[in-house]
C-alpha cells in the first residue's frame, strides 16, 4: 500500500456523496488490510453506484484509485458477488 495517498473525488459530488465515496474506498481499504464482512462491502458498493451509476465513471474512479493505493475496485467486488463467505479478504 502506498502511504499518504488521496481518494479519487469528484469536487461538484455533494458532500454526502463524497462520504458514500469515501466509505467504498475505506471499505476496499479493509478487505486488503484485515478483511471485511461481505454485506458490509456490497452495501457500500450499492451507496457507490447510486453515486457514480456509470461504469466508465466507476472505471476512472476504480483506476485512479488503484493507482494510487494499489488496492482493486474491481477485482474486489467481483470476488464479494461470486463468494458465499461471510468475510471478503484481498491478498
Amino acid at each position: 500500500m502506498a502511504d499518504n495517498y488521496q481518494y479519487p473525488l469528484d469536487l461538484d459530488w455533494t458532500p454526502q456523496e463524497m462520504a458514500t465515496v469515501v466509505h467504498m474506498w475505506n471499505a476496499l481499504e479493509k478487505a486488503y488490510e484485515g478483511g471485511i464482512d461481505r454485506e458490509d462491502l456490497l452495501s457500500k458498493y450499492r451507496a457507490f453506484k447510486e453515486v457514480v451509476p456509470s461504469k466508465m465513471e466507476e472505471k476512472q474512479l476504480g483506476n485512479a484509485f488503484e493507482k494510487a493505493s494499489g488496492y482493486q475496485l474491481y477485482g474486489t467486488i467481483k470476488k464479494a458477488k461470486n463468494t458465499e463467505s461471510k468475510k471478503i479478504t484481498m491478498p
